[in-house]
């Protein structure tokens, strides 16, 4: 709310610095005006130069010319008024310098207030996505890479990252489990769900876990972290048939459709996957009071070469 009113604050300040230039103009010009009847009236061959500010002679010796040359006099009030033209423009420009510095002051500022400091998204990969694009993860691609690699907006990560961390600090971890299939993941996934004490499926999803109350294993949530929606779609589908909510990690390769809220990134790698379950179990235990050890960043976004034994 502070940047936003700091950025109202400037606007309104640039309208009245334009109305004040504006003012301005419009009386210096009908000032000039004004000496120049006076002028003719008393029938005043020569003016000194040094009784006229030099601004105000500069802008009289162009209204002459313009006046002597096309024989203007009636369009005097047409050129006053592209003056003031003139006037306004440059004061917009002013005021359009001073909002794109605040902008990047806004950027220096979200970058201070980020999740992680941005070389530790950088070196994670998490901004690194597939080629496959979908219309649903097209608004978060920043651009594409040489090899044709599409490249997600780091500033909207850790925006998304915040979000699903907010969102998913609203449920108890008995209510929550996390669906993570892909191997590269489970290390610290099974981490998340020891500090936090939510249920972690890896490897396999039991089929009618969360949809057959017959079951010995029947479990009912009310909210389930999906991995990756190709992979964990079974247990994404049984999330939507009893009607509980998904939060959803989303490549570029993924669709959105099901999900509450949605976290974006490289879901593909140990790293990646290792820094968001950091910051999920980071910022849920801050958020709901867990008192927990949380192993520092690097033990998570280590390079696993294989997967736990179970």
């Amino acid at each position: 709310m502070e940047i936003i009113d700091k950025i109202k604050e400037e606007l309104e300040k640039g309208k009245e610095e334009i109305k004040e230039l504006a003012e301005k103009n419009e009386e210096k010009i009908e000032k000039m005006l004004d000496k120049k009847k006076t002028m003719k009236k008393e029938k005043k061959k020569s003016v000194e130069l040094d009784e006229i500010p030099r601004e105000q002679l500069n802008a009289l010796a162009e209204l002459e010319s313009l006046q002597t040359e096309k024989n203007l006099d009636p369009d005097l009030e047409r050129r006053k008024k592209e003056l003031l033209e003139r006037a306004k423009k440059l004061s917009e420009t002013i005021a359009e310098t001073k909002t794109e510095e605040l902008k990047e002051q806004i950027k220096a500022k979200k970058r201070t207030d980020m999740l992680v400091p941005l070389d530790e998204y950088v070196k994670s990969g998490i901004y690194i996505g597939k080629r496959a694009v979908t219309p649903d993860m097209k608004p978060f691609v920043y651009r594409r890479r040489a090899d044709g690699l599409a490249i997600f907006n780091t500033d909207l990560i850790d925006e998304k990252l915040k979000e699903g961390i907010e969102y998913m600090s609203k449920f108890n971890p008995e209510d929550i489990i996390l669906v993570c299939k892909r191997q590269m993941g489970w290390n610290a996934a099974e981490m998340l769900g020891k500090l936090t004490g939510i249920r972690v499926f890896m490897k396999k999803y039991p089929a009618g876990i969360l949809t057959n109350p017959n079951l010995p294993n029947f479990t009912e949530n009310e909210l389930t972290i999906v991995t990756d929606s190709w992979l964990d779609k079974n247990a994404l589908n049984d999330t939507l048939r009893v009607n509980k909510k998904v939060l959803m990690i989303s490549d570029t390769n993924n669709f959105a459709k099901g999900a509450d809220k949605i976290i974006i990134g490289n879901n593909k790698s140990s790293k990646s996957l290792g820094l968001i379950f950091y910051l999920l179990t980071r910022g849920y235990c801050k958020a709901r009071g867990i008192e927990a050890d949380i192993p520092d960043l690097e033990w998570w976004m280590k390079e696993e070469e294989s997967p736990i034994v179970y």
